[in-house]
């Protein structure tokens, strides 16, 4: 067959990004512009300016990636554009964007679930991954184990109660002072301290149900922090151990769900933390699986992902209307059981 070409288009937070990427694993052009800058003063993302700052830059890198590649809209087989989840405002400039430019071209329009462009991810950089495999998604707005059955096919195992592992990570980063975005100063910091200095919780670690909890972690790097005792590099190195420890703890029991998995995997922002990763690939070790981790500019929001996972639906046989609507919400396993506490976030 063929191989497909799909442009894909991501404005779900922060990055505006677009890429061009073919079902047969080439990313023929691809860019990525950061809103950093515009964030830092306020130490997180603001919505508004966000939205605002997508509109002004995705046609620009939709033109940049054609011009990269010698390309043009009529060479593309499908559109692929995030529906959500995300901050709703973000998430209408991109699928606004690719209704308009699959309605301009007439080419189908593939809706993808940002969380499935990370989910799928890893297959697009490693070839020989093949479902099911065990996923721990792991970002700022999501912290999930799911069983990735195949494309469209998503067996949720463990989520979150309240909040996801990528916010502790910028909350903690705002907390100490480190700047913005949070993950990358925290690690940079706890490269600095003692993981053992600070005396913190690993919530849920032991607990028979696999979701996970980090609110109360954030509140005890605040009392740490107040206290006035330990420096802002030993409380980010014990937090990143706590943190790692809590998310192997409960992949761990994950595991136990997952029999028929060939391999675990790791995606989403937090997936590029060397920490995390190299615990993971212990856990894989020691469970006789393959661990498969996207390279790190693939972990954090990209087009490349959402291009490829376009290319899987596509080629699978799934396109959408041009009245598909914007998602805030949008789990990849609809038939999950509602955790307790904050399981909305799922």
């Amino acid at each position: 067959m063929t191989a497909k070409l799909i442009l894909g288009l991501e404005s779900s937070c922060d990055e505006t990004a677009a890429a061009l990427v073919t079902s047969d694993r080439r990313v023929l052009a691809h860019r990525v512009l950061g809103q950093e800058a515009a964030h830092r003063p306020f130490g997180g993302v603001v919505p508004e300016i966000a939205a605002r700052a997508h509109v002004e830059a995705l046609i620009p890198l939709v033109e940049g990636v054609f011009a990269d590649a010698g390309l043009t809209l009529g060479d593309v087989d499908a559109v692929a554009a995030t529906a959500g989840p995300g901050l709703i405002g973000g998430v209408m400039v991109g699928l606004v964007t690719g209704k308009a430019l699959a309605h301009a071209g007439g080419k189908p329009l593939v809706a993808v679930n940002h969380l499935e462009g990370h989910a799928l991810s890893p297959r697009l950089s490693d070839p020989d991954l093949d479902f099911p495999y065990l996923l721990l998604l792991v970002s700022g707005g999501h912290c999930q184990v799911l069983l990735v059955e195949g494309v469209g096919r998503y067996r949720r195992l463990a989520t979150t109660i309240d909040d996801a592992a990528g916010e502790a990570f910028d909350k903690t980063a705002k907390i100490l002072g480190l700047g913005f975005p949070g993950g990358p100063a925290v690690e940079r910091a706890a490269a600095l301290g003692n993981p053992k200095a600070v005396p913190l919780p690993r919530p849920l670690k032991g607990s028979a149900e696999p979701h996970f909890s980090f609110a109360g972690l954030k509140s005890a790097v605040v009392r740490a922090h107040d206290s006035g005792r330990y420096s802002p590099e030993d409380i980010a190195a014990s937090f990143q151990a706590a943190v790692v420890e809590c998310l192997i703890d409960r992949t761990t029991r994950a595991l136990h769900r997952a029999e028929d998995a060939t391999a675990l995997v790791v995606a989403g922002g937090v997936a590029a933390n060397q920490a995390v990763r190299a615990s993971l690939q212990n856990l894989a070790s020691a469970n006789a699986l393959r661990f498969v981790a996207p390279p790190l500019w693939l972990c954090t929001d990209n087009a490349a992902m959402i291009g490829w996972a376009g290319a899987e639906r596509y080629v699978a046989g799934f396109t959408d209307p041009l009245d598909m609507p914007a998602r805030p919400r949008w789990p990849l396993d609809p038939s999950a059981e509602t955790v307790r506490g904050a399981g909305v976030k799922a």
